[in-house]
């Protein structure tokens, strides 16, 4: 690709805070009609270097040049009108409005000084038919599924005539499916023309949708490599700086006791409807329990019935033996339970509280940090100073609010507080949401070690890799029931799927002896 096809150059970027370099003399180019991944580990300072580009900060040093010409952004607005648009990891839609309304909002059509709607809808109409991103632009946002908001991000980007589109951790919160369908429009807006970034920490994305990769780490550009002649391995290794093990090392489990017993449990979503119907497990002592399933049949819900998030409509769960059903999340955690929820800024960080104050949530009632009902900060100040360096949290200051952290160092300050209580049940719900995969190997070690520690390990992941990889059983859900729970070491992704899919065991056996058959006869 030519030169000329140079769309966005960031040349030599300095962007500091007080002493620390979030981006210490980085270099991008991006060209027209490529997908451009972004890597780089928690914090790295990756979406420090797009806010640059976006206009929300202003760089210590550093040139930036659009289409060749040097340019100052000093503000979105300035961004917008150069075609620069970002969709961010946290979706910034307004629920209660329509998907129309929430991409005119700022690009509004008028017609006799009064908003056309209707001119409006036409239009993203058209744009999602363009690039199959398919939306009811009058359907409100709440009602909507994540991926289709997702759409909407993206649209609102396309319809404020972005040509240079930046996606923060796009798949971060996709279904498999939808991660697939994303991976293709990515694909086709860069063949229309438009610039791509792709912020990611899976590697196996960029090598299906990206051509080129520039790799930072620490704030420091690596260097930038052709994704078709480079390998995950060496991507990976770029990012960390040393060699990362992409399989998950772990014994044969050894279950003893019952720690978590759900019996016949039924649990409502938010409409009223049974999301959770008649289900009952157990986790033992020293073994990891992999829920497996599609998003959307009932294993948040589940989740948040056992931890005390939801009210259970029938059944029970016990800890230990002992009933928790409907008690307050307080009680059961008491009863020896931690969990890692699903939604970390909605359920696992207060993000105005500092650090060492998110570290101390589960356990600030309790000595050595508090006396008699009195706070002892010394001491949240000690056990955040120890949890930060252990967990690797990448942060200025642990004075600093949770909300300056990237979303993947989020999830270790979570991680780093709940495993820290050495429960006897860990409940941990998309654990690697978020995470690059230096951290993905370390917190699979950690849920590991719980496990051969004689602790039960409830894992909640829409990862069939995750899921595979680090669980002893795996139980299924489909349509809010268990439909099947397998050994992990003897089951198949093939498998999984078709029970995931809702496919009966019964089904499954008849298609394997068919099969069996099948193969019997060719070879004869």
């Amino acid at each position: 690709m030519a030169t000329s096809d140079v769309v966005v150059e960031m040349r030599n970027i300095v962007k500091q805070f007080g002493e620390f370099k979030a981006n210490d003399d980085i270099n991008l180019e991006v060209r027209k009609g490529e997908v451009h991944a972004l890597l780089g580990e928690n914090g790295a300072g990756k979406s420090t270097l797009m806010n640059v580009l976006t206009g929300l900060l202003e760089p210590t040093k550093g040139e930036i040049r659009i289409n060749g010409e040097p340019t100052v952004i000093d503000s979105p607005d300035k961004a917008d009108s150069l075609g620069i648009g970002m969709v961010h990891q946290h979706f910034m839609l307004i629920d209660k409005f329509s998907v129309a309304e929430n991409i005119m909002l700022g690009n509004e059509e008028h017609k006799m000084g009064v908003i056309d709607a209707d001119t409006t809808a036409k239009g993203i109409l058209e744009l999602s038919e363009r690039y199959g991103l398919k939306v009811d632009p009058y359907a409100k946002v709440e009602n909507i599924s994540v991926g289709q908001q997702q759409r909407v991000e993206i649209l609102k980007a396309l319809y404020g005539g972005a040509d240079i589109l930046i996606l923060d951790e796009p798949t971060a919160v996709l279904t498999p499916q939808e991660i697939d369908e994303l991976m293709n429009i990515i694909r086709a807006l860069a063949d229309e023309g438009k610039a791509i970034i792709l912020i990611t920490h899976k590697l196996d994305e960029i090598k299906q949708a990206a051509d080129r990769c520039t790799v930072i780490r620490r704030g420091k550009g690596i260097g930038t490599v052709d994704v078709a002649d480079t390998s995950q391995q060496e991507l990976a290794d770029m990012m960390v700086g040393r060699s990362v093990s992409f399989t998950v090392e772990k014994g044969p489990a050894h279950p003893k006791e019952v720690i978590l017993s759900v019996d016949h449990l039924v649990v409502q979503d938010v409409r009223g409807l049974n999301a959770v119907n008649d289900l009952s497990f157990q986790v033992r002592q020293g073994e990891i329990l992999g829920i497996a399933g599609v998003d959307g049949n009932g294993q948040s819900e589940l989740i948040q019935a056992i931890t005390g998030l939801r009210n259970v409509e029938e059944g029970s769960v016990k800890i230990n033996g002992k009933d928790v059903t409907n008690r307050t999340p307080r009680k059961i955690t008491e009863s020896g339970l931690s969990h890692i929820p699903e939604d970390r800024q909605k359920f696992g960080l207060v993000l105005d509280l500092n650090l060492e104050e998110n570290l101390a949530l589960q356990s600030y009632y309790h000595k050595p940090l508090s006396d008699n009902g009195i706070l002892k900060y010394d001491a949240f100040a000690n056990n955040a100073e120890r949890l930060i360096e252990e967990y690797d949290v990448r942060t200025q200051s642990q004075k600093d609010p949770a909300r300056s952290l990237s979303g993947g160092n989020q999830q270790k300050l979570i991680i780093a507080r709940e495993v820290d209580r050495d429960p006897d049940l860990l409940i941990a719900a998309q654990p690697i949401r978020g995470l690059d995969v230096g951290a993905i190997e370390f917190i699979h070690k950690r849920l590991i070690e719980q496990r051969d520690n004689n602790k039960a390990v409830l894992l909640m992941s829409f990862e069939l890799d995750e899921i595979m990889d680090v669980s002893d059983r795996i139980a299924v859900m489909y349509g809010g029931k268990i439909v099947d729970i397998v050994d992990a070491e003897k089951t198949s992704e093939t498998e999984l799927g078709l029970l995931m899919a809702g496919v009966s065991r019964e089904e499954i056996e008849r298609q394997k002896k068919e099969k069996q058959l099948e193969e019997v006869g060719n070879n004869g």
